[in-house]
């Protein structure tokens, strides 16, 4: 389990360090000194924590202001705020903070908060299925728990990277052909390339136990998008750090790709997204 403590208060901070630390003495615990530094550690790192013990009264940006801000990075992470001040109880919930202990810390309520949240993660990985990892900014990358997922085919790749361009929709083996294979004439051996290319795909996603991924029907194919964490998707859901991730680049690989930067880059000059 991993374990923040966030203090502005140098003593403070070692206090509560020294408490978490003797509650849970199997815990990885790293410290900051401001909502700012860990936000920033989070976003560097990608390491996202599973519960948070914070300060509410800090410098900056405050408790209240940084579980915001780690709720829309890290939905999962359960914050717990420490602080002398019970009046800041009510708006603590309000910013749906998990936990509300005030201070001194002490062993036994430290434990109670950890077990809560070894408790709500063990019910959302029963409940949630892991999802394959999408990075369409730049050049479009795939990735399954943190590793690069290999292809067979070059084309295979590609062919998943339309699938999630077009959101979840249906396309014809005729519009996908039309995309991997602007040249094309020979409809026949274009259509048996591209049953061989299916395959291929579906193959790979089987052996990463995600084979309910692609959908097909009626000689249709089509993504299931809540099986993915997709950056595009999450910028057009509005989530400001996939829209300041954007650059302008989207699937550079892939030339048919180039309509929809246009309509990104379009969209977020107009501050639609």
């Amino acid at each position: 389990m991993l374990i923040y403590i966030i203090d502005d208060e140098p003593f403070a901070l070692k206090a509560s360090e020294q408490v978490v630390r003797r509650a849970v003495p199997e815990a990885e615990l790293v410290t900051f000194e401001s909502g700012d530094d860990a936000l920033e550690h989070v976003q560097r790192t990608q390491e996202y924590p599973d519960t948070v013990f914070s300060d509410i009264e800090m410098p900056g940006t405050n408790g209240l202001e940084f579980a915001v801000r780690l709720k829309q990075l890290s939905p999962r992470t359960r914050i717990v705020f420490v602080t002398a001040y019970s009046e800041y109880a009510l708006e603590a919930f309000r910013v749906h903070a998990n936990g509300y202990i005030l201070k001194p810390m002490n062993a036994m309520r430290v434990q109670e908060e950890v077990r809560e949240a070894e408790k709500q993660a063990g019910i959302q990985a029963e409940a949630e299925p892991e999802k394959l990892s999408i990075r369409c900014f730049g050049n479009f990358d795939v990735f399954w728990k943190g590793k690069p997922l290999l292809f067979a085919r070059r084309q295979t790749k590609e062919l998943l990277a339309y699938l999630i361009d077009r959101k979840g929709a249906s396309c014809t083996t005729e519009e996908i052909a039309a995309a991997l294979w602007e040249d094309y004439t020979n409809e026949k051996n274009t259509k048996a390339q591209l049953r061989i290319l299916i395959s291929d795909l579906r193959h790979t996603l089987a052996n990463i136990g995600m084979e309910d991924l692609v959908i097909r029907s009626r000689g249709q194919i089509a993504v299931m998008t809540d099986r993915l964490d997709c950056d595009y998707y999450r910028m057009l859901n509005g989530d400001m750090d996939a829209v300041n991730a954007y650059r302008g680049e989207y699937m550079v690989q892939y030339s048919w790709a180039e309509l929809t930067a246009g309509q990104l880059e379009w969209e977020k000059r107009r501050n639609r997204i």
